[in-house]
């Protein structure tokens, strides 16, 4: 048997809820930040997304396509959400 110490864990020991959160956020109140840089932030990312799927879609890649446009739907509901 080796009798070397064990080693701590990478991370501290914190008290966490049920879910695994240091502290739960009250629903109803967003996060502090900008709501229009997270809008045009979305936006970018929604167009991105949608530009590589169409770009996937001609070169035959539908899988990668469909992958792709998911994502770009998940943006288009945040850019609705900010609105």
């Amino acid at each position: 048997m080796d009798q070397r110490p064990r080693k701590r864990p990478f991370r501290p020991h914190r008290q966490q809820n049920q879910q695994g959160n240091p502290r739960p956020r009250p629903q109803g109140i967003r996060p502090a930040g900008n709501p229009r840089q997270a809008t045009a932030n979305a936006r970018n990312n929604y167009e991105r997304y949608t530009t590589l799927a169409k770009d996937a879609v001609r070169r035959g890649e539908t899988i990668e396509a469909e992958n792709l446009y998911q994502h770009a739907e998940h943006y288009y509901r945040v850019m609705r959400e900010q609105d």
